[in-house]
């Protein structure tokens, strides 16, 4: 874990003090030559008694000195990485690059390969996900059949594809055929008879706790981090913080097989947010093979952007939805270039899906559905008022997950997650299975919700009185609500109290798990009971009808349709629990192929933000950033306090500052200086009088390079001084100093004492920065690092500054 850079004083070592004027004059030399070097052996380099390296630079990295000192330049777990400095480091490694392009033809190609990496590295992580995609959805889809029957012809078919070679025309709401045979049927039960009610109720439970208990297991055992959702991660991952593993070949790997095991386990969650999570995978792994990308952690971050685009492209069939997702909802830093390789990387992607067909038909949308009525203008009330609701149930699932997480993180509960998932798999099953809208995949139910009634939709849903279907292309004519539709809303009421309360507790659970599809069904279930009840208004004052119903609904022809009322009502509890806007109208008629819906989706989606902001500023997201202590600073929030960099830098006032001087520290001195504090880095100043600024080094570097220069000579005795300057002071007869210039950020971002913190928390989010030194007539007085904005942030909006754990 990271700590302040500054803030306890070491003791007082004291070291020669040289005039201002020659320090100024050494510091601007150092400056002119590290700007003007094109390479990146002049950052790297670090040589011992003031010798020059004498190997050759041979690859575009400095390859030489890399291999020297290994990790140098990279960064420690639960660390925030500098923006600036690698992309410093990316421009002089590409400036380096076009210089030797005319030198030799091997020049040129290594070039063109550095050119065009970027795209190839996009194109794979594209087709990677696709295929990633295609094998969960096929694998999700067997084993959640799996719970209700199997397909004796061929075992490795689910209902549908078993169905497929079957004449029947008519299956159940269960989808059941005679070819597919439930497992009271493989033991001679019939499935209407009580016994085979029982047999399938008790199978359906003990499946469900096989997959869960598996799921859980494997995450347990294998892959920690494979457990949830993966978004706050990746959010708080782009924003510049490092959390090593978590997007590793075992994450990948086990969250893949994971998510198929907790979706079939008919637990109340998504695979679309973990997907994101794994295309992010891809994306890290795949970066290893460009050293372009997976040496510099700023650069690597374009990918892992484009990659969750891939992630949402692959979920939801949404190529334009996942560009906007990345844009909108998880990328920090977006340039006009990712935009165009996220865009590239969502359509490869999207293609390789289609090319799989996982849901075997021609569309690749998840819920494709095709209204042939126009929405009225009156309609926007009753979308209003779902946008109002959705903001409403966001809000309260937000609160009552958050309060449910924290209880697990504060109690006994969370030493136990594979009990508590088994536990929570069991009340699950035993519950959803004796209503049919709970005991269908939660995708069902939506496409269910979402299609209008017709020839072939045949549920209760569409029990209408005297509503007879002459020709398959006639309009659907108005009519009262039969029992049918009676009995379901009561159903559909009791699914959404269910699937609201078991998904508070089932988010945040030690299983992969997304909150896309439990959102869009809860939003589904509301908005189909509204548009039933706008129906049967329509149809009980069919003959007294005012005005502006504009005559549409004076004839026989029904003009409401529930299943737009279903994809409104979607949209406005998903945009209240993540607080999209954007990128959810996107996904939305990306999803359901409804493009001429998006007025109302747009007033739904307003109403459900505005709704949800005045409740509670944060979405789930956000939410669980917060409560995991993440150091991310969100760029769409703004700070509106008067107070001042004085006020936050660390150490305060009349308190000593650790400091390294530029050339009249020892080794013993700075080893003792680093034993005795746990700071990130530190600032190197002329001399401990002065307090005149020269530079910032890190921790982690210094360590390298003294350990380095242990490696390279028998012994390091304690008395070598450590030089930070372009010109090596004459030691005498003493041991050879180590020149260190090398290491040291020469112009590190400054501030003076009276900055307004507006303008600070500005700095940090715009310009991605680790920490700023703050000075006073330009002696150095302290420092301000990320946390300490965070936790001064917190302080003012008064929260407990005390949650913010890293840096």
């Amino acid at each position: 874990m990271e700590k302040d850079p500054l803030s306890q004083a070491s003791d007082d070592f004291p070291g020669d003090s040289i005039s201002y004027q020659a320090t100024m004059e050494t510091g601007v030399s150092a400056r002119y030559m590290a700007q003007a070097s094109t390479s990146d052996d002049d950052l790297l380099d670090i040589t011992h008694g003031g010798s020059v390296s004498d190997q050759p630079s041979n690859g575009i990295d400095g390859e030489s000195q890399q291999e020297d000192i290994p990790g140098l330049g990279q960064y420690d777990d639960f660390h925030t990485i500098d923006w600036q400095r690698d992309i410093a480091r990316d421009r002089m490694r590409h400036r380096y690059i076009v210089k030797k392009k005319q030198e030799s033809l091997m020049d040129l190609i290594r070039g063109a390969h550095d050119a065009w990496s970027g795209w190839v590295c996009v194109l794979l992580v594209g087709l990677t996900s696709g295929v990633m995609a295609g094998v969960i959805d096929i694998g999700a889809t067997w084993l959640t059949d799996l719970k209700f029957g199997i397909c004796p012809s061929a075992f490795y078919l689910n209902m549908e594809q078993c169905c497929w070679s079957s004449n029947e025309t008519v299956r159940d709401i269960s989808g059941n055929c005679s070819l597919w045979l439930t497992w009271p049927e493989l033991i001679g039960v019939s499935r209407d008879s009580s016994g085979g009610f029982f047999l399938e109720y008790i199978s359906y439970v003990s499946w469900a706790l096989l997959f869960a208990a598996l799921a859980a297991s494997l995450v347990r055992m294998f892959a920690p981090y494979a457990c949830g959702s993966g978004i706050p991660e990746i959010k708080t991952i782009l924003s510049g913080f490092i959390i090593r593993g978590y997007l590793g070949k075992w994450t990948f790997l086990i969250k893949s097989v994971a998510i198929m095991l907790a979706v079939a386990s008919g637990l109340s969650l998504g695979k679309e947010g973990p997907m994101v999570h794994m295309a992010c995978c891809i994306g890290n792994i795949l970066s290893y093979m460009f050293p372009k990308y997976g040496r510099n952690e700023a650069k690597k971050r374009e990918i892992l952007s484009a990659a969750s685009a891939a992630g949402v492209s692959v979920a939801f069939g949404a190529p334009i939805g996942g560009v906007l997702f990345s844009l909108e909802e998880v990328s920090y830093y977006f340039p006009l270039k990712t935009l165009w390789r996220s865009f590239f990387c969502a359509l490869v992607a999207a293609f390789v899906l289609q090319s799989i067909n996982p849901f075997g038909n021609e569309h690749s949308v998840l819920f494709y559905v095709e209204y042939n009525k126009p929405w009225l203008f009156f309609e926007l009330i009753p979308f209003l008022f779902l946008g109002i609701v959705g903001g409403l149930l966001g809000s309260l699932f937000i609160r009552a997950n958050i309060y449910w997480c924290k209880f697990r993180k504060t109690s006994r509960l969370g030493q136990y997650p594979v009990i508590e998932v088994i536990v929570v798999a069991c009340a699950t099953a035993l519950f959803a299975f004796p209503n049919k809208y709970t005991r269908m995949n939660a995708s069902e139910l939506i496409y269910l919700l979402f299609t209008q009634c017709g020839v072939t939709n045949e549920h209760d849903i569409c029990d209408y009185v005297d509503r007879n279907f002459t020709n398959a292309n006639h309009a659907v004519p108005i009519a009262m609500a039969g029992p049918g539709v009676t009995t379901a809303l009561w159903q559909l009421s009791l699914a959404l109290v269910f699937k609201m309360i078991i998904t508070i507790f089932t988010f945040g659970m030690k299983v992969p798990a997304g909150l896309f599809i439990p959102s869009l069904a809860m939003g589904a279930i509301v908005g189909r009971i509204v548009g039933i009840g706008m129906e049967q208004f329509v149809f009980s004052y069919h003959d007294s009808l005012p005005w502006f119903f504009e005559g549409k609904c004076s004839q026989d022809e029904s003009c409401i349709t529930p299943g737009l009322y279903a994809m409104v009502g979607a949209a406005a509890v998903l945009g209240g629990v993540t607080r999209m806007t954007v990128s959810l109208i996107v996904i939305m008629f990306e999803l359901t192929g409804g493009v001429r819906y998006i007025v109302p989706l747009m007033a739904a989606s307003m109403a459900s933000k505005w709704v949800g902001d005045a409740l509670g500023r944060m979405g789930i997201y956000d939410a669980h950033i917060d409560l995991n202590g993440y150091p991310f600073l969100d760029s769409k929030d703004e700070f509106g306090h008067t107070t001042l960099a004085a006020d936050v830098m660390q150490p305060q006032r009349n308190e000593p500052l650790a400091v390294i001087t530029q050339d009249s520290t020892t080794v013993a001195e700075l080893q003792q200086i680093m034993k005795s504090t746990d700071h990130n880095g530190f600032p190197v100043v002329v001399s401990r009088e002065s307090q005149y600024l020269v530079g910032f080094v890190l921790r982690r570097d210094l360590l390298l390079a003294t350990d380095n220069a242990r490696a390279r000579l028998e012994s390091l005795p304690g008395s070598s001084l450590c030089v930070f300057t372009q010109h090596v002071p004459v030691v005498g007869s003493g041991p050879p100093p180590i020149k260190l210039r090398k290491i040291v950020d020469l112009a590190p971002i400054t501030i003076t004492d009276q900055t307004p913190m507006e303008t600070v928390v500005d700095m940090f989010r715009k310009l991605g920065l680790r920490q700023t030194l703050v000075t006073h007539n330009g002696r150095l007085l302290g420092i301000i690092t990320k946390k300490d904005v965070l936790r001064h942030v917190k302080h003012m909006d008064n929260d407990d500054p005390e949650t913010v754990l890293f840096n």
